[in-house]
């Protein structure tokens, strides 16, 4: 028996077994017996596919990776929003291969990734599936395009991104699990538990061969987010939702379709509608910031800035300069948001913000 058989046992097994308390220490084991198998997947599928099609190079400041089924014009929003020349066909299938292009936006150079449209099934290895989704485990933000006539694709996507163990839009659970050789397995929360009781965490962390430890939960998890904070396969991505070919549907359908999906972006790529907004909502997911870097006796570089996360600190910056900076560092200097005024000397942890102006003064 495969893998993907002795998931579908199981997931049987669960579906058959109603939820209540006495049955939740079972279902639980049993989603940590699926997790483990989908871990092992994903591992075995990685390893298997190393030299083959889908090996990808990151370059520039972020990847992103168009996701969505045959035919929903992925191709075409490549060739408009970078300098990639993609084949564009109605019909299914016409990428055959992964086709890499760069968007340059506000000074960033963001590496998009075009991939095979992917099929229901593609996370148990339907049309070299595992291989493509793999591509966008690896991304730093997930474009999940879809057919303004399609909209159901969504759900179907998101199962086959779940079940690759891509987490889109969710950050990873506030658990801590410290192992320890004896003891037993004690449970600490600092939020009441509603979905799950001590017995069913004992379950779960039996079945991930786990005996002895101390658990430590600040919110109120599910069994799925529990089982995901043992899975070392997980990884937690954005993702942003855009419906394509809007210009073909009539504006009482679309007004209809906005009602239900209302985080999505709606665009007509090939007409070139709301390219530059999805461009613009492509760097705000990234969520990537300016910084210009002024030299001693020199005016600020306010042409090329330096492009980081949200978030980073001085010594980010400095670390992505050079290593001296860091190890001769005395103080810095920031004109810009993150301050109370202009020139004002910090130190490593300041916190910067777009578009700071950052000067580096290190010991001589």
């Amino acid at each position: 028996m495969d893998i993907e058989e002795k998931i579908r046992k199981i997931e049987d097994e669960i579906t058959k077994t109603p939820y209540n308390k006495a049955t939740s220490h079972h279902i639980g084991k049993l989603k940590a017996k699926i997790s483990k198998l989908r871990e092992e997947s994903i591992k075995k599928s990685s390893s298997s596919t190393k030299g083959r099609g889908f090996t990808l190079k990151k370059t520039g400041d972020s990847t992103v990776v168009l996701v969505g089924f045959p035919s929903v014009g992925k191709s075409t929003i490549l060739n408009q929003i970078t300098n990639a020349q993609s084949k564009i066909g109605a019909y299914e299938f016409t990428t055959l291969d992964v086709i890499p292009g760069v968007m340059e936006y506000r000074g960033a150079q963001i590496q998009i990734f075009d991939i095979p449209g992917i099929i229901a099934g593609a996370s148990k290895g339907k049309g070299r599936g595992r291989e493509i989704l793999s591509v966008a485990r690896n991304a730093d933000l997930v474009v999940m395009v879809l057919d303004v006539f399609n909209p159901h694709h969504k759900e179907l996507i998101m199962d086959e991104l779940l079940n690759i163990g891509i987490r889109p839009n969710q950050t990873a659970p506030d658990i801590k699990v410290k192992r320890r050789k004896i003891g037993g397995i004690k449970v600490a929360s600092t939020v009441p538990l509603t979905h799950m009781d001590e017995g069913t965490i004992r379950s779960i962390l039996n079945e991930y061969g786990v005996h002895s430890a101390d658990v430590l939960i600040r919110e109120d998890v599910t069994i799925d987010r529990f089982i995901d904070s043992l899975d070392n396969s997980i990884v937690y991505i954005p993702l942003l939702m855009v419906v394509n070919k809007i210009d073909l549907a009539e504006e009482s359908y679309l007004k209809e379709l906005h009602e239900k999906m209302q985080d999505a972006l709606y665009i007509a790529a090939d007409k070139g509608m709301m390219v530059d907004e999805l461009k613009e909502e492509i760097f705000n997911r990234l969520k990537l910031i300016r910084i210009y870097l002024k030299p001693q006796g020199k005016k600020a570089d306010l042409n090329e800035p330096l492009i980081v996360r949200d978030g980073s600190t001085v010594e980010d910056v400095a670390g992505r300069l050079h290593r001296d900076f860091l190890k001769n560092f005395r103080h810095a200097k920031v004109w810009g948001s993150s301050v109370k005024f202009p020139g004002q000397k910090v130190g490593l942890d300041h916190v910067l913000e777009d578009k700071d102006v950052l000067r580096i003064i290190i010991k001589k």
